[in-house]
């Protein structure tokens, strides 16, 4: 068995049409229909694609508990991430520096952290 790579994460919502308009308007995700079994199911899902990969939201009574868990989002320029994501008035919250990268930390309505990366340089993988 060999893994090639995240396929999605998921994140927790209350309000499911509040969240998928954050991450449709503010973030501009392209938002995809989820499987027909799905609805059948009686599932409260929404799906958006990135890049190859895919963010779930999944709707839930009661929000995720404050925690540093997160999806990190990669850009190509995060000097216009901030800029475009401020002009929303989102919360920019700078974190510990990483070598090699400029990155910062948005929450979405419900609480989920999500990292907004760009790798300056590649990141050397060094085995523990």
């Amino acid at each position: 068995m060999e893994f090639s790579r995240i396929q999605h994460g998921s994140l927790v919502v209350q309000d499911l049409q509040r969240a998928a308009a954050f991450y449709r308007e503010v973030l501009g995700l392209q938002e995809i229909a989820i499987p027909t079994t799905f609805v059948s199911a009686g599932l409260q899902v929404r799906w958006f694609q990135i890049g190859t990969q895919q963010i779930h939201l999944l709707q839930n009574s009661q929000p995720n508990q404050d925690s540093p868990r997160h999806i990190a989002l990669q850009v190509d320029d995060v000097q216009a991430a901030r800029v475009n994501l401020r002009a929303k008035s989102l919360q920019l919250d700078e974190d510990i520096p990483i070598p090699g990268a400029d990155r910062f930390f948005i929450t979405d309505p419900d609480g989920n952290r999500l990292e907004i990366i760009e790798w300056k340089q590649e990141y050397v993988a060094i085995p523990v």
